[in-house]
Parts: structure tokens; sequence; C-alpha cells
């Protein structure tokens, strides 16, 4: 498994390459859609949100699609940062809204989606991540809700009472000049315009060596501010690969977002679709909570037992890219960067010991692998964690504690 970095558009610079570097990674996912565009409702040093009924940005004009030597010129300025671009995660709304609609575009847009994925394939980016949502990521709420007051998200009961207005889709605004709202669909009719999508799109990415990766809905809900979801419970997944079999139609596995869904479990969600090699690149992320009351947590804590993820991961042989999907913000100068780092360590750590089980410790790096036992005791009285190693189950990790007058604490 390979350890990587999620950048947004105005964070592809070298400073950013660099602290991907240093955190330990080796694969960078691009953002080149540009949530904020003429926006103000986010910080540009951290996540969109998707607050509750707040748009990002301004979608992009319809005809101005990623060039081709857009594409090559970041890969190359990630490769001379030493680092691997592994892919594109999501389209631009101004790209391709009435696929989503089944608007009057929708021919010239599919168009555009088969461009796209032709120059991702000549430049040599692999992987597509995308969202097929009308409502998009949205009824969110941020504040400091984490561990020691740190900054993160959530939500705090349904967002089906505003429906989205005409002219938006997916949290952006494509065109200012519409009034009024979108009309509800089915839940058949959202599931009818996908399967036509990949249909469509599908053969384009086989022969380009591109692979879509859809993401499930954020957050999971039924249905979104009057507009129905498609993958809100972990079995959905199955249906999407179904509706087009395709070793390039695959899965953005968003961990976090699995675990708030109400129904299914999501070790077995990650055991099924591991096993069947349909994941592109997974989203690591720790919650509490289901839908619609839940809170992202840091990585270490949370109701998911990520070492348990991590190790059926290994077992079934995926040996794709990791991303900290959404970290909480640390109380710091630099709280985006603390908080992808926090959680950067934790997966490296818990990765250089799976590989150590399996391959056993690496020459001469015995005393300073991660999350070994000490050789020696220890002088605070509180050990490195020790290790029980299993066969079919996930590491356990037994943390020591010190002893008080000759009893434990």
């Amino acid at each position: 498994m390979k350890v990587g970095l999620g950048l947004y558009r105005h964070m592809l610079t070298a400073e950013h390459y660099d602290f991907a570097r240093q955190a330990g990674c080796t694969h960078i996912i691009v953002h080149l859609v540009d949530y904020f565009r003429l926006g103000s409702s986010n910080p540009r040093n951290n996540q969109p949100v998707g607050e509750r009924y707040s748009h990002w940005g301004v979608a992009a004009d319809a005809g101005s699609l990623w060039t081709l030597e857009e594409m090559r010129a970041i890969k190359g300025e990630i490769e001379s940062a030493g680092l691997c671009l592994a892919g594109i995660e999501n389209l631009d709304p101004g790209h391709w809204y009435d696929i989503l609609l089944d608007g009057p575009r929708r021919a010239d847009q599919i168009e555009n989606v088969k461009t796209i994925v032709r120059r991702m394939g000549e430049a040599g980016i692999p992987i597509l991540g995308y969202n097929f949502s009308i409502a998009g990521v949205c009824g969110r709420t941020t504040g400091p809700f984490g561990r020691g007051h740190s900054i993160t998200v959530g939500m705090d009961g349904p967002a089906d009472d505003v429906p989205v207005p005409v002219g938006t889709v997916w949290n952006m605004v494509y065109d200012d000049r519409g009034e009024g709202f979108l009309p509800s669909i089915s839940h058949d009719e959202l599931w009818r315009r996908l399967k036509r999508f990949l249909e469509e799109i599908i053969p384009v990415a086989e022969k380009a060596g591109v692979r879509l990766a859809l993401h499930p809905d954020d957050p999971p809900m039924p249905t979104m501010r009057l507009q129905p979801r498609l993958v809100y419970q972990p079995s959905m997944y199955q249906r999407a690969l179904d509706a087009k079999p395709s070793r390039n139609n695959a899965l953005e596995l968003c961990v976090g977002t699995l675990a708030e869904m109400t129904q299914g479990d999501v070790y077995d969600a990650v055991d099924r679709y591991s096993r069947q090699g349909k994941i592109a690149y997974v989203h690591l992320r720790n919650v509490k909570g289901k839908v619609p009351h839940y809170r992202e947590t840091f990585i270490d804590e949370g109701d998911v037992d990520m070492v348990r993820i991590l190790t059926i991961l290994r077992r079934n042989g995926f040996d794709g890219v990791i991303i900290p999907d959404h970290t909480p913000q640390m109380s710091c100068s630099a709280p985006w960067h603390a908080g992808m780092a926090h959680t950067i360590g934790f997966m490296t750590g818990v990765l250089a010991t799976l590989e150590e089980q399996h391959f056993g410790p690496k020459e001469g790096n015995r005393a300073t692998s991660a999350m070994t036992p000490s050789d020696g005791p220890s002088t605070t009285g509180v050990g490195p964690p020790t290790i029980t190693k299993t066969t079919d189950k996930p590491l356990q990790f037994k943390a020591r504690t010190p002893k008080r007058n000759g009893r434990k604490p």
C-alpha cells in the first residue's frame, strides 16, 4: 500500500509537495476543480466543508476543459518533487452538469468527459475520482467538536427542507441567471443517469487506461435537499459496479463515509470490495456516530478500528494509494498541515508494522521500526505499544501502563 496526500487546486505548489515528502507520502491525488472560485464561504487553508445551504464557488466555463499540457505540467512538477501523481479527484460541475441533470447539453458534456479521460490517459494519470450527485456535499456543520477543541466537521440532522437552486449542482453555481429550485427526481431516475453515463464513458476509459472511481454520497443520507442519493448504504456500491462491469469501473472507497452509513458493516464492506479488486484508492477518516448525527474525529479515535481496516486491505492484496480524507484542524499556526501530518504519521506507522509482520524487520532497523516492542525498559515508565501477532485477525496493540506502588493505576 502507498501513502498519499490529496491537494486542492490552490495547494499545487512546491511547498506542499515538500510537505508531502516530509510527512512520508509517495503519491499525490490532485483536485483540479477550484472549489473556491469567486466564492467566499470557505477558507482556502481547509477542505470545502459543505455547510448546510451555502454553495462553495462558481463552476468553470463549460468549454474550458483541462488541457493535456496542463496535466503534463502538473505531473512533471510532482515528479520533480520526488512524488507520483496517482489521480485526479472530481470533475468540475461546469464540465458535466447536464449529465447529472439530464439536461439539453448532455451530449456535448459527455464529449467533455471523454476528452478529459483521453487526455488523462495521454498524460499517464491512471485514476479519475468522481461524485455522481446533484446536491453534493451539504448539510454539514463545523466547530470545535474534536479532541482538545480541535475544529472538525459533523452533522446535526437532516438537510431536506431547502431544495437546490436552479443553476447550481454539486455545491457550485454554473449559471447565476436561473430562478426557482430544481425539481426532485426519483432514486431510479438517478441510477438510470449513472448507468447511461458509465455505458458511454467506461469504453473510453478502458482504451485510455484510466479507472473511474466512484465516491459514496457524503453525508450518506437517502435524500439531501430533496434530491436522491446513489450510494448511501455499503451494498449500493455493488449496484454501481454491476451497472457496467469493467476493471475501469471502480471505487473511491471512503472509510469515513461508509462508517457513517446506518446499515451494513464497514469492515465487511472493505473486505468485500478489496477482495473484488475494485478499489482504485482509499480515503481514510474516522468518525463517531451515524447520519444524521455524527462527528469526524482524529484517526486514532472514533468508532472505526483503523488498524483492522488496514489489516483487511493488506490481507486482500490492495496495493493502491491511501490518503487522509478530512482531518481535524489542530491549534497551531498551520492547522491543516498539522492535522494531515498526524494522520499520515498514524498511517505510516501501522503500515510499517503490517509490513514487518509479513516480511520481518528490515535489516539494521529493528530499534527504529515503527511501533515495534522496545528492547529495553522505558525511562518514563510508559513503553511503546507491544504487538500481538495473529493470523487472520488484525494486529492487536496493547499499551503499557506505568505502575504505582506496585499496582497499576
